[in-house]
């Protein structure tokens, strides 16, 4: 995995986190969920970056 895409995929999960928490505090439960949204899909770039690095070595 190339450093631009860890970057990335942590920037995009900790933007999550903000909204989640955003959406908690606030009681937007659309927002909340597009925060817990975000995170995931930060969780599986950074797993199929973690496969391809597997097959790379």
């Amino acid at each position: 995995m190339g450093l631009d895409d860890k970057i990335e995929n942590a920037g995009e999960k900790l933007g999550g986190s903000a909204k989640e928490a955003t959406g908690k505090a606030t009681g937007d439960e659309r927002l909340e969920a597009e925060g817990k949204g975000d995170q995931i899909k930060a969780d599986v770039k950074q797993a199929g970056e973690k496969i391809k690095d597997a097959f790379k070595h």
